[in-house]
Protein backbone atom coordinates (compact mmCIF):
# COMPACT_ATOMS: atom_id res chain seq x y z
CA UNK A 1 0.00 0.00 0.00
CA UNK A 2 1.28 3.12 -1.00
CA UNK A 3 1.04 6.71 0.86
CA UNK A 4 0.66 10.04 -0.44
CA UNK A 5 3.01 11.59 1.76
CA UNK A 6 6.01 9.25 1.59
CA UNK A 7 8.56 9.14 -1.38
CA UNK A 8 10.75 6.16 -1.09
CA UNK A 9 12.42 6.62 -4.52
CA UNK A 10 12.61 9.99 -6.79
CA UNK A 11 11.85 8.39 -10.10
CA UNK A 12 10.18 10.75 -13.34
CA UNK A 13 6.79 11.11 -12.85
CA UNK A 14 4.31 9.14 -14.61
CA UNK A 15 1.52 11.28 -14.59
CA UNK A 16 3.35 14.17 -15.76
CA UNK A 17 6.46 13.12 -17.39
CA UNK A 18 7.08 16.70 -17.69
CA UNK A 19 8.43 16.91 -14.36
CA UNK A 20 11.62 15.34 -13.01
CA UNK A 21 10.28 13.89 -9.96
CA UNK A 22 6.63 12.81 -8.76
CA UNK A 23 7.44 15.24 -5.57
CA UNK A 24 7.66 18.64 -7.78
CA UNK A 25 4.28 17.52 -8.96
CA UNK A 26 2.90 17.05 -5.48
CA UNK A 27 4.23 20.22 -4.33
CA UNK A 28 3.18 22.69 -7.13
CA UNK A 29 -0.44 21.10 -7.01
CA UNK A 30 -0.57 21.81 -3.12
CA UNK A 31 0.40 24.99 -3.74
CA UNK A 32 -1.83 26.24 -6.85
CA UNK A 33 -4.43 24.57 -5.67
CA UNK A 34 -4.33 26.38 -2.31
CA UNK A 35 -3.41 29.36 -3.60
CA UNK A 36 -4.42 32.02 -1.13
CA UNK A 37 -2.26 29.98 1.60
CA UNK A 38 1.41 30.40 2.37
CA UNK A 39 3.44 27.12 3.50
CA UNK A 40 6.42 26.79 5.39
CA UNK A 41 9.65 24.54 4.06
CA UNK A 42 8.87 22.40 6.93
CA UNK A 43 4.90 22.41 6.62
CA UNK A 44 5.84 20.67 3.19
CA UNK A 45 9.02 18.50 4.15
CA UNK A 46 6.21 17.09 6.98
CA UNK A 47 3.15 16.97 4.43
CA UNK A 48 5.30 15.07 1.84
CA UNK A 49 7.50 12.61 3.69
CA UNK A 50 10.53 14.64 1.81
CA UNK A 51 13.70 16.40 3.87
CA UNK A 52 13.87 20.09 4.85
CA UNK A 53 16.82 20.52 2.30
CA UNK A 54 14.66 18.89 -0.35
CA UNK A 55 12.00 20.93 -0.37
CA UNK A 56 14.36 23.65 -0.26
CA UNK A 57 15.93 23.47 -3.20
CA UNK A 58 12.79 22.87 -4.98
CA UNK A 59 11.38 25.89 -3.60
CA UNK A 60 15.00 27.54 -5.06
CA UNK A 61 14.49 26.24 -8.57
CA UNK A 62 10.96 27.62 -8.73
CA UNK A 63 11.08 30.98 -6.80
CA UNK A 64 13.83 31.57 -9.54
CA UNK A 65 11.15 30.09 -12.69
CA UNK A 66 8.52 32.96 -10.68
CA UNK A 67 6.13 30.00 -10.39
CA UNK A 68 6.22 30.48 -6.50
CA UNK A 69 7.31 33.09 -4.47
CA UNK A 70 8.70 33.74 -0.95
CA UNK A 71 7.65 36.25 1.56
CA UNK A 72 9.82 36.35 4.88
CA UNK A 73 8.40 36.60 8.78
CA UNK A 74 11.23 37.45 10.53
CA UNK A 75 13.98 34.38 9.89
CA UNK A 76 10.70 32.24 8.59
CA UNK A 77 10.55 31.39 4.84
CA UNK A 78 7.11 31.55 3.67
CA UNK A 79 6.05 30.14 0.26
CA UNK A 80 3.12 30.66 -2.15
CA UNK A 81 2.13 30.24 -5.65
CA UNK A 82 2.63 33.01 -8.19
CA UNK A 83 -0.92 33.56 -9.21
CA UNK A 84 0.63 36.60 -11.15
CA UNK A 85 2.58 34.46 -13.21
CA UNK A 86 1.17 34.20 -16.72
CA UNK A 87 1.60 30.30 -16.13
CA UNK A 88 -0.61 30.17 -13.45
CA UNK A 89 -3.91 29.39 -15.02
CA UNK A 90 -2.73 27.05 -17.51
CA UNK A 91 -0.14 25.41 -15.11
CA UNK A 92 -3.37 25.23 -12.54
CA UNK A 93 -5.51 23.12 -14.89
CA UNK A 94 -2.98 20.46 -15.82
CA UNK A 95 -1.32 20.11 -12.01
CA UNK A 96 -4.91 19.29 -11.34
CA UNK A 97 -5.53 16.95 -14.28
CA UNK A 98 -2.51 15.57 -13.23
CA UNK A 99 -1.48 15.61 -8.86
CA UNK A 100 -5.01 17.51 -8.03
CA UNK A 101 -6.17 14.27 -6.56
CA UNK A 102 -3.81 14.62 -3.81
CA UNK A 103 -4.48 17.99 -2.81
CA UNK A 104 -8.49 17.65 -3.59
CA UNK A 105 -9.63 14.94 -1.90
CA UNK A 106 -8.37 14.92 1.58
CA UNK A 107 -9.88 18.52 1.96
CA UNK A 108 -13.68 17.58 0.47
CA UNK A 109 -13.53 13.94 2.13
CA UNK A 110 -12.33 15.96 5.83
CA UNK A 111 -15.82 17.42 5.88
CA UNK A 112 -18.13 14.33 5.39
CA UNK A 113 -18.99 12.49 8.40
CA UNK A 114 -18.88 9.01 8.37
CA UNK A 115 -15.90 8.52 6.73
CA UNK A 116 -12.54 6.63 8.51
CA UNK A 117 -10.36 5.99 5.88
CA UNK A 118 -10.33 6.86 1.47
CA UNK A 119 -8.04 6.08 -0.64
CA UNK A 120 -7.18 5.83 -4.35
CA UNK A 121 -6.66 3.03 -6.49
CA UNK A 122 -7.26 2.00 -10.14
CA UNK A 123 -5.15 3.68 -12.84
CA UNK A 124 -4.21 6.81 -11.17
CA UNK A 125 -2.96 5.19 -8.15
CA UNK A 126 -0.85 3.11 -10.53
CA UNK A 127 0.59 5.98 -12.39
CA UNK A 128 1.21 7.48 -8.99
CA UNK A 129 3.37 4.28 -8.14
CA UNK A 130 5.70 4.73 -10.97
CA UNK A 131 3.91 1.93 -13.19
CA UNK A 132 4.00 3.17 -16.61
CA UNK A 133 0.32 3.51 -18.74
CA UNK A 134 -1.11 6.66 -20.27
CA UNK A 135 -2.80 9.39 -18.31
CA UNK A 136 -5.96 8.12 -16.47
CA UNK A 137 -9.02 9.56 -17.74
CA UNK A 138 -10.68 9.01 -14.38
CA UNK A 139 -10.00 8.89 -10.55
CA UNK A 140 -11.62 5.71 -8.71
CA UNK A 141 -11.85 6.28 -4.64
CA UNK A 142 -12.93 4.34 -2.27
CA UNK A 143 -14.17 5.55 1.13
CA UNK A 144 -14.29 3.59 4.12
CA UNK A 145 -16.89 3.79 7.07
CA UNK A 146 -20.41 4.50 7.58
CA UNK A 147 -20.82 8.14 5.43
CA UNK A 148 -23.94 9.06 3.99
CA UNK A 149 -24.23 8.37 0.22
CA UNK A 150 -25.76 11.29 -0.62
CA UNK A 151 -22.54 13.39 0.89
CA UNK A 152 -20.45 10.98 -0.81
CA UNK A 153 -21.76 11.96 -3.99
CA UNK A 154 -21.75 15.88 -3.41
CA UNK A 155 -17.61 15.38 -2.69
CA UNK A 156 -17.72 13.33 -5.77
CA UNK A 157 -18.90 15.79 -7.93
CA UNK A 158 -17.49 19.25 -5.84
CA UNK A 159 -13.82 16.70 -6.87
CA UNK A 160 -14.92 16.24 -10.54
CA UNK A 161 -15.57 20.45 -10.84
CA UNK A 162 -11.91 20.75 -9.49
CA UNK A 163 -9.72 17.91 -11.64
CA UNK A 164 -11.98 18.40 -14.71
CA UNK A 165 -12.18 14.60 -15.24
CA UNK A 166 -14.84 11.70 -13.66
CA UNK A 167 -14.70 11.00 -10.47
CA UNK A 168 -15.63 7.37 -9.05
CA UNK A 169 -16.52 6.80 -5.66
CA UNK A 170 -16.97 3.21 -4.13
CA UNK A 171 -18.36 3.46 -0.31
CA UNK A 172 -17.67 0.32 2.06
CA UNK A 173 -17.86 -0.17 5.54
CA UNK A 174 -14.63 -0.33 7.91
CA UNK A 175 -15.88 -3.90 9.11
CA UNK A 176 -15.83 -5.06 4.69
CA UNK A 177 -12.49 -2.99 4.09
CA UNK A 178 -10.80 -5.02 7.24
CA UNK A 179 -11.98 -8.39 6.84
CA UNK A 180 -11.00 -11.35 5.32
CA UNK A 181 -12.75 -12.00 1.81
CA UNK A 182 -13.15 -13.20 -1.24
CA UNK A 183 -15.23 -10.36 -2.48
CA UNK A 184 -14.07 -10.29 -6.08
CA UNK A 185 -13.88 -6.28 -5.73
CA UNK A 186 -11.97 -6.18 -2.43
CA UNK A 187 -9.53 -8.74 -3.92
CA UNK A 188 -9.00 -6.33 -6.74
CA UNK A 189 -8.46 -3.05 -5.09
CA UNK A 190 -6.23 -4.62 -2.38
CA UNK A 191 -3.79 -6.76 -4.64
CA UNK A 192 -2.91 -3.00 -6.44
CA UNK A 193 -1.65 -0.07 -5.77
CA UNK A 194 -3.41 2.14 -3.15
CA UNK A 195 -2.84 6.00 -2.30
CA UNK A 196 -4.24 6.88 0.98
CA UNK A 197 -5.47 9.94 1.15
CA UNK A 198 -5.08 12.69 3.97
CA UNK A 199 -7.85 13.69 6.04
CA UNK A 200 -6.34 16.18 7.91
CA UNK A 201 -7.87 15.14 11.21
CA UNK A 202 -6.12 15.43 14.40
CA UNK A 203 -3.69 18.50 13.45
CA UNK A 204 -2.83 21.18 15.26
Amino acid sequence: MLHGSVHVVQQRSRLLPLLRTPLLGEVLAWMYLHPDDLWSVTDLAKRFGASQSTISREADRLVEGDLIVERRRGNLRLLQANGDSPLARPLTELLALTYGPIAVFGDLLAGVRGVDEAFIYGSWAARYSGEPGPVPRDVDVLVVGRADEDDVFDAARAAEHVLGREVNMHAVTSAAWHARSDDPFMTSVRSRPLVSIDLGRGRQ
